[in-house]
């Protein structure tokens, strides 16, 4: 296990930010799933050593209430807040990090230029960090997390402020660190379509409690009761006959048909349907749950409780 926490809470004034949080995270990548004011960065917050909380909590082995400075020595991390030093061109804001994560003058700049070329940003090493779009920043905020060559990575936000193209750049950037280098991640996110690109298992967090736990590929297993049609022949003219015959259909961007039975009905029907229609299909598959389909049961079955 690479974190394990026991009922740990934590409260601003009036505000219960976490609550009760039980978990057991292991090796790979994680997605920490949530609406805005779920607990999400409150809790790696926690992890690093960075606020005090009730309960008790180890990462990579050690504890981050006793042995911060330990704990962050082995861990990378990307806020989502912004973390410019104001003056310092892109690698040197880079090799500072480094330093205060311990490594060497000399090791800290050549570990910085060889991470800013892996984040695409080697043709802007030396330009005032402060001048940089949002998607550079993103991309120097890696940068500084990977420095050190940490065993963990804390990613809050990452894919915050982009264009479509720097998200999709980010997100292969950050799958391969996980798929090719190894990297253990921790994706924090609201969006369920980044962390379901990139990460194995999920953690949901609504209200500062723990709803669903699990890897991915089990929790999205559950047939929704729908099948995705493949045909030779019109398209339309097929929908319009299920569609006739009491079903509900319709045609997908890749042009498979998306197909939900009449109560009662089997996938015998589908082919019933196709031969009055004069079409053969080629393939059926049953559709399964998306994991934004398992959260919004999730949060929905938490309103309630």
């Amino acid at each position: 296990m690479i974190i394990e926490t026991q009922q740990l809470s934590k409260k601003f004034g009036r505000i219960q930010a976490l609550d009760g949080v039980t978990l057991q995270i292991e090796d790979g990548a994680t997605g920490l799933l949530g609406p805005n004011g779920s607990g999400k960065t409150t809790l790696l917050r926690i992890l690093l050593g960075l606020l005090p909380a009730h309960g008790t909590s180890t990462v990579l082995g050690l504890d981050p209430a006793r042995e911060p400075l330990s704990v962050r020595a082995r861990i990378g991390y990307m806020p989502e807040s912004e973390c410019i030093v104001p003056g310092l061109a892109g690698v040197d804001v880079v090799a500072y990090l480094g330093r205060l994560a311990g490594l060497p003058r000399r090791p800290a700049l050549k570990r910085a230029h060889e991470v800013m070329y892996y984040v695409g940003l080697d043709e802007q090493r030396y330009r005032d960090a402060t001048e940089y779009s949002q998607g550079m920043q993103q991309r120097l905020k890696l940068a500084t997390a990977l420095v050190h060559d940490p065993d963990l990575i804390f990613l809050d936000e990452p894919t915050n402020g982009l264009d479509p193209d720097g998200r999709s750049e980010m997100l292969k950037i950050v799958g391969e660190l996980a798929t090719e280098h190894g990297k253990n991640l921790i994706f924090s996110s609201h969006l369920l379509k980044d962390v379901e690109k990139v990460c194995s298992h999920v953690v949901m967090l609504r209200k500062g409690k723990v709803v669903q736990t699990g890897a991915i590929d089990a929790l999205t297993s559950d047939h929704t009761g729908a099948y995705a049609v493949g045909i030779d022949g019109e398209r339309e003219g097929y929908a319009n006959a299920l569609q006739l015959a009491g079903a509900q259909a319709t045609v997908g961007a890749n042009g498979t048909l998306l197909v939900a039975l009449p109560a009662g009905e089997g996938t015998h029907f589908l082919f019933r349907v196709a031969k009055d229609c004069g079409i053969q299909i080629r393939s059926l598959a049953a559709t399964r749950r998306s994991l934004e389909d398992v959260f919004v049961a999730e949060m929905e079955d938490m309103r309630e409780r």
